[in-house]
């Protein structure tokens, strides 16, 4: 009985990977960037405002582990933060593999 190196069941699949399936990352939510002077920066209190690029309502950026991976939204659900997410961003490097 000989089997095709090329195939391979889901079962073998989630079986390799499946020391990596509980692997904690880090998740970062970025609400949007800007750039203010060192000047401003040591005049910041409590009210300041820092002016973003982003306009009001633009999809909040997800970042796994450093990489974009994701865009959502807010939302709110009792006492609950969350992100909705609207978009899965392609992997790195995927544009240069076409």
């Amino acid at each position: 009985m000989s089997s095709s190196p090329t195939s391979s069941s889901s079962t073998d699949a989630t079986a390799t990977y499946a020391g990596m399936l509980d692997v904690t990352c880090r998740v970062e939510v970025i609400v949007g960037t800007g750039s203010i002077t060192v000047r401003d920066c040591l005049k910041l209190q409590r009210d300041s405002v820092v002016r973003l690029v982003q306009p009001a309502g633009s999809d909040l950026q997800v970042t796994v582990q450093g990489v974009p991976t994701a865009t959502g939204e807010i939302v709110i659900d009792d006492d609950t933060t969350s992100v909705r997410i609207s978009s899965v961003l392609p992997p790195p490097g995927a544009e240069a593999q076409r």
